[in-house]
């Protein structure tokens, strides 16, 4: 799942013929990470077919002296897109699928909520976000985890109506690419994780590198998180029901649950700059006519205005691919993916005319560093005099957050003194929407509760806020909270639920506002 913060980044780079890095690079990101207070990182960046920087900084996880190197795996979030394409890639050279099948024809029992959108949709559409779908829809399903199983989250799809008509608009999903990782299955037999694993990681050399989403959070000798990421992706295999091991959402691997280090990101960067030539001349990971349709762009992207300091970084055209952004940074086309998952973020970037490519990894919230960094190598690669990004983008992340904490403050400042319109008891009961599933509110020590019956541990009390709503108040407190509306009918009963996130720089990937619960049929 890319997150807000991360999903309008202008990835940039570029490089002249095998130029090192800035002089002073690893002393300046050094003194960064400190004075933002990013407990770890990892760094590659390769330059016509050499790693000219692969290392690691900082520690694993706070309280801990564990350093990270350059074999640190960090979960990279929905860079992982272009790994779920690369196994359909080596699908398609092997002649078992093409780009434009229907995704009806290879995954039987599919469906949308439109029945000629599931009949036209093909394994394109699924990767470049045209769906029709709105922002994160339906990421409520593995997010921040679930038990259910891939197949009944795919299943479940039919019942997200869209927000546009098919093919109309961009509008950034991670649900497809969970459908493409069980197309994957239905054509090989295997799970998303057992093939990536073994004919994309292991095909390239990638020897850290993992699908195992217990291990990117449960192994304590791999990079540790330190705060959390206000959205998630990842991991798992397709049982009926995924116990306790549902660390965020596993079911959605496919659209962003890998684990991988900067040594392997090196190999992974070198591989895309050489169009799926493995570094050595040692064969090849896909075809170049694969990799050709990776980078076509395929839809556009809105490009926001930027002003001030950022006006320099203003694209010209953005445009999505398969599993990647394409967009030019001050006339130098990119190519680059963000990724956010709970407490760890990256970017992998390419500039396909210099041969260079670079990627950051870090184990804490604080893309700023990410993004700075990123237009410091951007502007040495391609010749642009320094500039000071990290400092002027921590300086409008600042003043970003206290525009929000200021809008929310006005808002919270003045609730009506009015309602609830029912006794407590009243407002009891079990909930239904078609695509999440159920809620069970409760009623305990003159209170309501709130259960998200799909979702293990995301349950707390209700506190009422004005009128009929109420506000969540999670006992998992990584989990954004909720207003939590109450509709009555005409006899005073309830007839739906709605809800929204209560801060405005809540991450997408918590898309409340498109639930709509009813009650839920007696059990006879």
């Amino acid at each position: 799942m890319k997150s807000l913060f991360l999903a309008p980044l202008m990835f940039l780079c570029g490089a002249a013929a095998l130029a090192a890095p800035p002089s002073g690079f690893e002393g300046r990101v050094e003194t960064l990470r400190r004075d933002i207070g990013v407990p770890g990182m990892a760094i590659a960046i390769v330059e016509n077919d050499q790693v000219t920087l692969a290392k690691g900084f900082g520690v694993k996880r706070l309280g801990a002296s564990d350093p990270v190197d350059a074999d640190t795996i960090f979960p990279t979030g929905s860079t992982g897109k272009a790994f779920t394409v690369a196994a359909l890639g080596i699908l398609v050279d092997e002649g078992k699928i093409s780009w434009d099948d229907k995704v009806i024809d290879r995954l039987p029992g599919f469906q949308m909520y439109d029945a000629w959108v599931t009949r036209e949709m093909t394994i394109r559409d699924l990767l470049v976000h045209r769906s029709g779908l709105g922002l994160g829809a339906g990421d409520l399903l593995f997010v921040p985890r679930t038990n259910l199983s891939r197949a009944e989250s795919v299943r479940r799809l039919r019942y997200i109506k869209p927000a546009t008509s098919f093919r109309s608009a961009y509008a950034y999903d991670n649900v497809l690419y969970m459908v493409a990782g069980q197309l994957i299955e239905s054509v090989t037999g295997e799970t998303w994780e057992r093939f990536t694993a073994d004919h994309v990681l292991k095909a390239a050399g990638m020897r850290n590198s993992t699908t195992d989403n217990e291990t990117h959070f449960a192994n304590t000798d791999r990079a540790q998180p330190h705060a959390r990421m206000n959205g998630g992706l990842r991991g798992a295999g397709d049982q009926s029901m995924l116990n306790e091991r549902d660390n965020l959402g596993s079911t959605a691997s496919p659209a962003g649950g890998l684990a991988v280090s900067a040594n392997d990101m090196a190999r992974w960067l070198m591989i895309q700059l050489n169009n799926g030539a493995l570094p050595g001349n040692s064969g090849r990971l896909f075809s170049e006519a694969a990799h050709d349709q990776m980078w076509t762009p395929v839809v556009l992207q809105p490009v926001a205005p930027r002003s001030g300091p950022m006006a320099l970084t203003q694209p010209m055209f953005n445009a999505y691919a398969l599993g990647w952004d394409v967009r030019d940074y001050r006339g130098t086309k990119i190519v680059w993916h963000g990724g956010a998952v709970f407490g760890f973020q990256t970017a992998v970037v390419l500039i396909p005319d210099k041969h260079v490519g670079f990627s950051i990894e870090i184990n804490c919230e604080d893309g700023e560093i990410i993004l700075g960094l990123m237009y410091e190598l951007l502007d040495h690669y391609i010749g642009l005099p320094a500039d000071t990004w990290p400092e002027k983008i921590r300086a409008q992340k600042t003043q970003r957050v206290q525009q929000a904490l200021k809008a929310y403050q006005t808002a919270a400042a003045k609730p009506a003194k009015v309602g609830p319109s029912l006794a407590l008891a009243h407002y009891v009961g079990t909930y239904s929407d078609p695509w999440y599933g159920n809620i069970e509110i409760a009623q305990s020590k003159g209170a309501l509760t709130i259960d998200f019956k799909s979702t293990p541990r995301m349950g707390g009390t209700l506190e009422h806020w004005q009128y009929d709503s109420f506000i969540t108040r999670f006992d998992d407190k990584t989990i954004e909270p909720a207003y939590v509306t109450f509709g009555l009918d005409a006899d005073g009963k309830v007839e739906r639920v709605t809800m929204k996130a209560v801060s405005p720089l809540a991450d997408f990937s918590y898309d409340y506002q498109d639930l709509l619960f009813t009650p839920a049929p007696n059990p006879k």
